[in-house]
């Protein structure tokens, strides 16, 4: 299972769930809910996703290091302030909200299953070997950090 480490970037995992979402729709509309005020709520909920994962690359970009989750080893340095004040991953919250979004404005109860596949994926193959190489790079100041703050909220 090393192999899918660090390999598919998140967004793409995101996206193909996206669709796996729609797909969901079309194959099983008996889970389809009626959920009031939907198209608002989702937006609502997708905008916050993006804001979060804008707030992630930003504060990557003001630090000088690396967003690419490939090479996680080119990190000049280990970003503690802003977002990453709350949450070790920020970007890969907001693509999980922007799911979440995605499947309340769908409107179908299967589609939500997408979340906890998406969380399992890419903390078994993007978030623990980023940990891993974190923890090499930087050592004890990454072990405090961890300590402090959690891996999504």
């Amino acid at each position: 299972m090393k192999s899918l480490e660090l390999k598919i970037p998140p967004p793409v995992v995101a996206l193909t769930l996206a669709a796996l979402m729609w797909l969901v729709t079309v194959m099983f509309p008996a889970a389809d809910l009626s959920i009031p005020g939907s198209a608002i709520v989702s937006g609502v909920i997708a905008l916050v996703g993006f804001a979060i994962a804008l707030a992630g690359v930003l504060q990557f970009w003001k630090a000088g290091t690396t967003i690419n989750p490939h090479i996680p080893h080119k990190t000049a340095h280990l970003v503690d302030t802003g977002i990453y004040r709350l949450s070790r991953n920020p970007m890969y919250l907001g693509l999980l909200l922007v799911l979440l979004a995605l499947g309340i404005y769908l409107g179908n109860i299967l589609t939500l299953l997408a979340l906890p596949a998406f969380v399992l994926y890419i903390n078994r193959f993007q978030i623990l070997p980023e940990e891993r190489l974190m923890r090499k790079h930087f050592g004890p100041a990454f072990e405090t950090y961890a300590a402090k703050v959690r891996r999504w909220v």
